[in-house]
């Protein structure tokens, strides 16, 4: 038996020794080879990089008679004899893809066959499996995946003051003794990295209702940015986000799809919250999981300890001295104004019940506005609905069709309608050729006394 270094052993040698090893120890204790082999292949062992995997007895045998025969060498898997780019495909056809490749990157493997077909490379009548021609042009080391689109202008980019660029993103864990879902969205300041705010919901839905109040609070605190990064999930395209980000004047950029190096500040900065914070969060019972609670404690992190640490890509300063040394003054928003940025402005039509409908929901109007398009305001910040009705702003109420069931209806009296008359040509033309039949104090008149 040769010697050789522990450490140059192969993970799969190791994992089969593992194996052998429990075999082995099976048949010390008293079972036959057999039963050790049918013991060890009924369960699932997990090998050296944590994946589970299941093992047969023929194979488990070929193991055992390998360790017996030549101990650890005979674990080592064995190299394969190095085969031609096909033992199926003719010498012609391996040409012609080679020639083929070269000249069209793209096509696909059964593009690939269908023109050989067409110039006569393969027979009409012959099945050719676009499997074996994948694995050909594997072995050939010729391309077969599909060539990407147009690379975009990106770079690193880093703005030089305060509040001219912001970041934000979602942030999903698990916080509390039963483990409930949570989603914390955070803002950051580009060229401070400084934490701007932080605000939590429950589940795992990145809702824009989210994002938008943590908006108001930043714009609140710290004044206006110039424009907002974002990726593309749903809190960040939603309509209501446009919207107010178009009243606001701030410029969303949301960045490439599956890409999220392309947004590589904030994401470096999510790890460093779980690392930090977030994974002690998970199953323990100090940890209130409520909403407001979880917003406290992320704030508390976010404010405290975060933005008073040296930060690497600062240069060991803070994100709060950063932060105070900018040059840039801050933009601020008068309150008014700046919630009237968060009131969406949507039209619907009344149905006869003095009804409309919004996001799936009915709410109840004044009467008198049947048949009639409104305007809806909807106020992003404490979820309310109204409507301007008689220089007078309504907030309407969800319809309670149980209440509706058993209340009184109001009293309505009924008008007689004044029906207006018109008149015909034909009316018009009788007229002009004999009169009319009624006298100007609205009666008939008589014809003979007018004799």
């Amino acid at each position: 038996m040769t010697d050789r270094n522990f450490f140059t052993v192969s993970p799969e040698a190791l994992f089969r020794y593992g194996l052998v090893s429990y075999v082995e120890l099976l048949v010390l204790s008293g079972n036959c080879l057999a039963e050790a082999v049918r013991k060890v292949s009924g369960q699932v062992h997990e090998d050296q990089r944590g994946r589970q995997r299941a093992v047969s007895r023929r194979t488990l045998y070929r193991w055992v008679a390998a360790y017996r025969r030549e101990s650890l060498d005979g674990l080592e898997p064995k190299a394969r004899d190095c085969v031609g780019a096909s033992v199926v495909l003719h010498d012609n056809f391996i040409n012609y893809l080679k020639a083929e490749r070269d000249l069209d990157r793209d096509a696909s493997v059964p593009e690939l066959i269908r023109r050989a077909r067409e110039l006569g490379v393969i027979r009409c009548r012959q099945t050719v499996s676009r499997i074996t021609v994948w694995r050909a042009l594997r072995r050939l080391r010729l391309a077969t995946s599909r060539r990407k689109g147009q690379k975009r202008d990106s770079r690193r980019h880093e703005y030089s003051e305060r509040m001219q660029m912001s970041h934000s993103d979602f942030l999903h864990f698990r916080a509390g003794a039963p483990r409930l879902r949570r989603a914390a969205c955070y803002m950051l300041d580009d060229a401070t990295r400084y934490g701007l705010d932080v605000r939590v919901s429950a589940g795992t839905g990145e809702k824009p209702e989210v994002f938008l109040k943590l908006l108001f609070s930043v714009i609140e605190l710290c004044g206006l940015m110039d424009a907002c990064f974002t990726d593309r999930g749903p809190a960040y395209k939603a309509d209501d986000t446009a919207a107010v980000m178009a009243n606001l004047g701030v410029l969303h950029i949301k960045g490439q799809a599956r890409y999220p190096a392309g947004h590589g500040k904030i994401e470096r900065f999510n790890q460093s919250t779980r690392s930090r914070i977030l994974r002690c969060f998970d199953g323990n019972p100090a940890v209130d999981p409520d909403p407001g609670a979880l917003t406290l404690r992320l704030r508390h992190d976010l404010h405290e300890v975060y933005n008073n640490t040296p930060h690497e890509a600062l240069g060991g300063d803070t994100p709060r001295q950063r932060w105070q040394a900018s040059k840039r003054k801050l933009r601020p928003v008068p309150d008014r104004e700046l919630r009237s940025k968060f009131i969406m402005r949507h039209a619907r039509g009344v149905s006869n019940d003095h009804v409309v409908k919004f996001k799936g929901g009915l709410y109840e109007v004044p009467r008198g506005l049947a048949g009639e398009k409104v305007v809806l305001l909807k106020n992003i910040l404490d979820g309310s609905l109204s409507l301007v009705h008689e220089d007078r702003l309504v907030c309407l109420a969800p319809v309670d069709p149980q209440a509706n069931a058993t209340s009184p209806r109001a009293r309505h009296d009924k008008k007689k309608d004044t029906k207006t008359i018109t008149k015909t040509a034909s009316a018009i033309s009788f007229e002009r050729a004999y009169g009319t039949v009624l006298d100007a104090d609205g009666g008939c008149q008589d014809k003979e006394d007018e004799s």
